[in-house]
């Protein structure tokens, strides 16, 4: 009884296998011949917002030297003190007033064949600020640069809430992308079905910045002001869409 049993099970237990074996092909096929039957269009467009922009971002600094580290540091704390009380006298909040840099270091004279001998230390201040007001920026850095600021580094104009010109960059990438689909759908004889899904890149960067030695001359000159031109937003888009005869 025992060995009649064990030569069955295992007949039994193959003949399952194979038929599972055998159905599983038709199944496998059949997603992929679903997906191979429908016909998709892939594309991508663009979408580009132009605008002016409400805020700029300048670096600036303040250096001092000094026999000592004490000291240096006493004299740039002082003078960095005048530097932003004129940024705030000239309508720069306190919030958009940020230290991004202090540095002590020792200052060496090198001689041929000689150590180096110490000869002080420099301790120098760097904020970074941002100018809600453009119309009042040529004057904001005036006023600096008299308060005792000694390094203008670049200046970067931005948007303060670039939301608006994002949402327009959008419906204009899209736009361009309904427009495309409907071209290749007409000249390949197809009609768009469904749209399968949408994606989105890009986006606000803001501008990269200038030479701020630029700036200064056009202040120098009858204190023009300073033209911070256009700020382009943009926006890709890609879809896949369903096409049918």
């Amino acid at each position: 009884m025992t060995a009649m049993i064990s030569r069955t099970a295992p007949i039994a237990l193959a003949g399952v296998l194979l038929a599972a074996a055998a159905a599983l092909p038709a199944f496998a096929q059949s997603a992929p011949d679903a997906a191979f039957r429908a016909t998709t269009l892939n594309l991508s467009a663009t979408g580009e917002t132009k605008i002016a922009p409400d805020m700029a971002t300048i670096t600036l600094g303040v250096q001092n030297d000094a026999p000592t580290a004490a000291a240096a540091l006493s004299a740039n704390a002082a003078q960095m003190n005048k530097v932003v009380a004129a940024l705030k006298k000239a309508g720069v909040a306190e919030r958009d007033i940020q230290t991004s840099n202090l540095n002590v270091n020792p200052q060496y004279v090198y001689e041929q064949n000689q150590p180096p001998k110490l000869n002080g230390y420099q301790a120098s201040n760097q904020v970074t600020i941002q100018v809600r007001d453009l119309a009042k920026l040529g004057q904001t850095v005036d006023a600096t640069v008299n308060a005792g600021a000694t390094n203008v580094g670049g200046i970067s104009f931005g948007l303060q809430n670039p939301q608006a010109a994002e949402d327009a960059a959008r419906l204009d990438a899209v736009r361009a992308l309904q427009t495309k689909a409907d071209l290749y759908a007409k000249a390949t004889g197809y009609k768009i079905v469904r749209l399968v899904n949408i994606g989105e890149g890009g986006g606000y960067t803001p501008a990269p910045p200038v030479p701020m030695f630029a700036m200064a001359k056009r202040m120098e000159a009858d204190s023009s002001p300073v033209s911070g031109g256009e700020l382009k937003v943009r926006i890709d888009v890609s879809a896949t869409y369903e096409l049918a005869k």
